[in-house]
Parts: C-alpha cells; sequence; structure tokens
C-alpha cells in the first residue's frame, strides 16, 4: 500500500533514473520530460554500477533533493552469477545513499518477489521467491530498507510488454514481432497458462505518480486481469494481414506458476483514483498498429 507525502502533485527539484537505458527506465524517462520534470537520466553505456569506485560516483552525481528512481539490473536473473552481480549492485547504490542522502528513493522490483498461490497476490502477500529472478529483487529491496531511511517506494511490475523490450521473451512482445514478420508462434505446450500482463507505459506513469506525490511503501504493476498465452499468440497474429500459423510444443519442464498466476486489484488504483491500468486488448492493438507503421 502507498502513504503520499504530498497530497497533491508536486514536481520534485529533479529525479534521477539509474538504468534510463533500459527498456523500463527508458520508458520512466521519457514520461518524467514530457511532463517537464528536471530529470538526470543515468545509463550502463556511461556509468557502471560494477566499475571500481562506482558507489562514490553516484554518491557524487547525486544531490540531497534528488528522487532517485534505481531501474538498472541484468535480468532476468538467469544464474548464481547474475544474481551475485546484482546485489553488487545493489551494494553500491546503497553505498552512494548513505554517502548522498537523496529526498526520495523508488525501487523497480518485481512480482517475482511474491510466492505461487493459487488465490489472487497482493501487496500484502507473501515475498518468499521462487526463483534467482525474485530472490535479486527481494534482497535488493531489504538492502535498501536497512540502507537508506528516508522514504521509499517499490513498485513490483508483473511481465511487461512494450515496443522496445530488448530480451524478446516469450509472450505478447515475440508474439507480435513473429506476426508482423508472418512468422509462425511456437507456444510451450497449448500455451494455456494464464497470466497478467501490463504495458510499460503504465509502469511509467505510476513511477511519475509516485515522483510527484512523494509515496511511500509497495504497489503492484499488474492489470488484474489474466489471459492465456495462446489467446495473446492468436490476437496478436490477427492484427497483420499475413496468416500466422500458431503451434504448441512439447514442454521441457512443469507449466510456470503451475498455470496460473492472478492478481488483486492493485494498490494502484486506489492511491491514484484517477490511473487505470491499459486492457490488454487495447495495449496490443496500439503496439501492433505502431509495428505496422516503422
Amino acid at each position: 500500500m502507498l502513504t503520499h507525502l504530498h497530497s497533491s502533485a508536486r514536481k520534485p527539484s529533479r529525479a534521477v533514473v539509474l538504468g534510463a537505458g533500459g527498456f523500463i527506465g527508458g520508458a520512466i524517462r521519457r514520461r518524467l520530460e514530457k511532463e517537464n520534470i528536471p530529470t538526470l537520466a543515468i545509463g550502463r553505456s556511461t556509468f557502471d554500477l560494477l566499475s571500481p569506485g562506482a558507489s562514490g560516483s553516484l554518491s557524487a552525481a547525486l544531490q540531497p533533493d534528488d528522487t532517485l528512481i534505481f531501474v538498472s539490473a541484468k535480468a532476468p536473473v538467469k544464474n548464481p552469477a547474475m544474481l551475485i552481480e546484482n546485489l553488487r549492485m545493489g551494494e553500491v547504490v546503497c553505498a552512494a545513499l548513505q554517502g548522498q542522502p537523496v529526498n526520495h528513493v523508488i525501487y523497480v522490483s518485481s512480482d517475482a518477489v511474491y510466492k505461487d498461490n493459487p488465490e489472487p497476490l497482493s501487496e500484502t502477500s507473501c515475498a518468499e521467491p521462487g526463483s534467482l529472478h525474485g530472490v535479486m529483487h527481494l534482497a535488493r529491496e531489504v538492502m535498501l530498507r536497512s540502507a537508506y531511511v528516508g522514504p521509499l517506494a517499490l513498485l513490483r511490475p508483473t511481465l511487461v510488454y512494450g515496443l522496445d523490450d530488448p530480451h524478446n521473451g516469450y509472450g505478447p512482445n515475440r508474439f507480435r514481432r513473429l506476426a508482423a514478420k508472418g512468422k509462425e508462434i511456437i507456444l510451450f505446450g497449448e500455451g494455456e497458462e494464464r497470466r497478467d500482463h501490463v504495458a510499460v507505459e503504465d509502469i511509467a506513469e505510476l513511477a511519475s505518480l509516485i515522483v510527484k506525490h512523494r509515496s511511500v511503501g509497495t504497489v503492484n504493476a499488474t492489470s488484474g486481469e489474466v489471459v492465456s498465452f495462446r489467446e495473446l499468440a492468436e490476437f496478436c497474429a490477427a492484427q497483420f494481414p499475413s496468416r500466422v500459423a500458431i503451434k504448441g510444443s512439447p514442454r521441457s519442464g512443469p507449466m510456470p506458476h503451475d498455470g496460473y498466476r492472478p492478481f488483486a486489484p492493485s494498490a494502484a488504483l486506489t492511491a491514484f483514483p484517477d490511473f487505470q491500468f491499459t486492457y490488454w486488448r487495447d495495449g496490443l492493438t496500439r503496439d501492433c498498429t505502431a509495428t505496422k507503421k516503422a
């Protein structure tokens, strides 16, 4: 749940986006700049959190009145080595904040911190991750809570889709790109598992609202709707003129999350009554239309 330290929206002196060159960080940066919020964009190409002296350099770049939005991560975490690298990055950020405290910190985490449950998950659900990716995010949340005593907001998105996704992960992003090229879409199993998906633009809007209200607490970026991967594939295929085959394939392991991971309505809807998550059909229609025009 979120608590607002500013009852009405107020622009910060400056927002610092750490990870501004990435998919989610880039969307947040663009949203803040669109709203004329002074923004310092820090990306991996110009600032390596794993380089010697990184904590001192980051500390020197920060100012007391800043809002720091920490998005940087090597993701998804697939092995212990990646986990350790991400924890080292978190350690650098924590050290920098101890050297130069700021006015507000927002950490972009993940819904992977939650334990699987057939009942809808919410912000109060048990944070007991079953994957290295979830372990990484939960550990960094705890690290920030320990190192930073100021206002902290945790933003936990579920599966994210959008035009600039660099991973081409299984789901809407890959399905859209394959359909645009007229190539067949291969599903895991029959694509029967049902998941929640959120548009990257919604995450950026939520981050902006949290910045402007100087919000504290935890909020999920989840639409509250579940849809099967087959339905997503069929929808993407129907948006393009080429007839695209959709085929199932044998699974190499069990279905993730037992094939079902629902969420209760996000606390974002209570914290920001005028905010609404994008319905997945509307978001994918927008992305597919943009792909056709590109």
